[in-house]
Parts: structure tokens; sequence; C-alpha cells
């Protein structure tokens, strides 16, 4: 803290000025119990980004059939791949790790002048609660990172949405700047691609299915660049680890709700696969910037089930880009490149 030039004695302390880097991900329940599972589903699935339904449609839905039976349900599926030993969700265990790596990078290139935190877009630590604790350490500058290298509206954009609203809660408004999608950043395909190669030990699979998460098909009719963005990604993937164009497969998972998501559906498709006697397959998540529970527990569960249940033999998970150095290297050098102009 220090004291304002040429105040009076009785000014209060201004905090010394530093810049603030807030990465965000989409978040996570506090617990796999009932009333921890239904908060998190509640915010999630109230979000107008997520399910864009009129209220008083959707509403009454949800917090009667939705929110009576589904943090059950959820809630045994976190209990499969929780962090025991920490009590939370592995989202969080690596979220803290990327921070972590982030910290030390930002510390050597910066010193003491550049402030990196988190924060979840649902669950805590809450986007709120984080920009005012920067605000209050003399952040009068944020960068907002959304860790998600394809633009959504589900994601992106509502995180991005609640940052604005923590930002309209500050009487000292600090400046601010969003992160832009890096979903065809070289350095970003690069890391991709070593990270296949580490998996599968530099062979070529038969194929290498890309399972990206979900949206409804008339979001992408609204103008959403999600699915667009997804198989540039795909592409750029494939080219750099030097493949036919025919191994890489780009899918969607997580389909909820009655009507048509982005296709093919990767369940659907992995099963399609085995029939047609590609017993061998290996499945990368390239929208996730941590393993989570769309990875561990639908791809490695039920995913991978439903592939060898229809035949298949050989099925291999390429981890998310997680805490790799490979991988805070490049969000190191997008937060570089962000900060321009200011330090």
């Amino acid at each position: 803290m220090t004291l304002v030039e040429h105040a009076p004695a009785n000014h209060p302390k201004v905090p010394t000025r530093r810049i603030g880097v807030l990465v965000a991900n989409l978040g996570t329940p506090d617990g796999t119990d009932y009333w921890s599972m239904r908060r998190y589903l509640n915010e999630f699935l109230s979000d107008k980004r997520v399910i864009d339904l009129p209220r008083w449609k959707w509403q009454p839905i949800l917090q009667g059939i939705v929110l009576t039976k589904r943090p059950f349900s959820s809630g045994a599926n976190y209990k499969t791949i929780w962090n025991e030993e920490a009590n939370e969700s592995p989202l969080m265990t690596i979220t803290k790790e990327q921070v972590a790596g982030l910290r030390e990078r930002a510390a050597a290139l910066w010193g003491d002048r550049v402030i990196v935190d988190y924060c979840m877009r649902y669950g805590n630590p809450s986007t709120e609660a984080v920009v005012d604790r920067l605000v209050k350490a003399g952040c009068d500058r944020i960068l907002f990172f959304p860790l998600y290298p394809q633009y959504a509206g589900a994601t992106s954009a509502t995180a991005n949405d609640q940052f604005f609203r923590a930002l309209m809660k500050q009487t000292w408004q600090p400046s601010s700047r969003t992160v832009a999608p890096y979903f065809d950043r070289p350095d970003y395909i690069e890391a991709l691609a070593a990270s296949v190669q580490r998996t599968l030990g530099g062979r070529t699979p038969r194929k290498l299915v890309a399972s990206y998460h979900g949206m409804p098909k008339r979001y992408l009719m609204q103008g959403d660049p999600y699915h667009c963005q997804c198989q540039k990604t795909s592409r750029l993937l494939g080219e750099r680890l030097g493949w036919a164009p025919d191994v890489i497969d780009t899918t969607f998972q997580s389909v909820f709700g009655r009507e048509e998501w982005l296709r093919p559906y990767t369940v659907e498709h992995v099963a399609e696969l085995a029939k047609r006697g590609i017993t061998e397959i290996a499945v990368i998540s390239p929208a996730f910037s941590a393993d989570c529970i769309e990875t561990l527990e639908e791809i490695q569960g039920e995913i991978r089930e439903a592939f060898i249940h229809a035949g298949g033999k050989e099925f291999t998970y390429v981890p998310c880009l997680n805490a790799e150095p490979d991988h805070l290297n490049v969000l190191t050098t997008i937060i570089t490149e962000n900060l321009s102009g200011w330090i």
C-alpha cells in the first residue's frame, strides 16, 4: 500500500499498481453430494447462453424434473473421478497446477508487477470474488483469459459476460481486455501434435477421433463460429502430424435434450467405426484445456464402452494439454502478446 502523492495525511492508502491476469474455466461442484451438485447444476443450466429457452418454459422443467434427479446421477459420475486426497474435482486440481506454472513464468518475466489468478464461470472461486480480490491487490488493469481454444457462446462468451458483470460492481473499475480464441495458433497446434505423439509413441492410428463438446445445431445456424473453428483445429492437427485427411474424424459429445445437436455424435460414431471393422482408435479432446468430467468419465467411460461393445478392441485416450510445459508456454506467449502496451 502506498500514499497518494500530494494527498493529505488522512487520505486512504492506495495499493501499488499491478496488472491482473485472470484465467477462467467452466467450473466444478464443491462436492459430489446432492446439494453441492444441485447448486452447481442450477447455476450452469440457468445460464441463458447454455440453455436459451424462455425462462417461463425452462425454469419449471429445470427446478422440477432436472434438479430433482440429475444431481444424483451427476454426483455418482463425479465420484468415479473425484480427487479424494484434495477433496476436489480433477478440473480444479489441474487448473491449480496450470496457474502455478503460469505464476512461475510471470514472475520470471515481470516480477511482482503481474498477478495471475483463476476463477470458474460456475461454482467456486467465482469470477466476482476473484475480480474483487485482484482490484483490492492493486490491479488497475485485468486481462481476462477464458481457457477455451475455440470460441462458443456457451463457453467463451458467457465467461466474458460474467467478467463484465463483476466489473460493474467495482467502484474504481479497472481497465480490461479479453483474450481471443486461439484454435488455429501454430504453437497450440504444435502442443496438440506433441501430446498425440507422446501418447501414441509416434505411430499413426487407424482413426483419431477429435471429440469436441457439442452444442445445438441451431446455434451454428444463428452464427456461432464454434463448429467451424473445431473443424479447422482438426484439419491443422492432421496436417501438422503429416497424416492423410481421412485419419482424423471430428465429432461432438455431451448431447443434452431432444433437439438436434452438431453431428456426428461421438458415442454413435465410435460404435459405427467398430462395426465397420476399425477396432483400434484413439480419441483426443482439443476443446478442453484440462481433463474434466467430460473427458475422464464420459470419454473414458461411456464412449469407450460404446466402442468396445460394438466390437472395438483398442481404445486410447490422448489426455488434454493440462499443465504440460509446452501448453503453459503457449498460454504464457498468448498472455504476453495480450499485455502489449500495458507492460
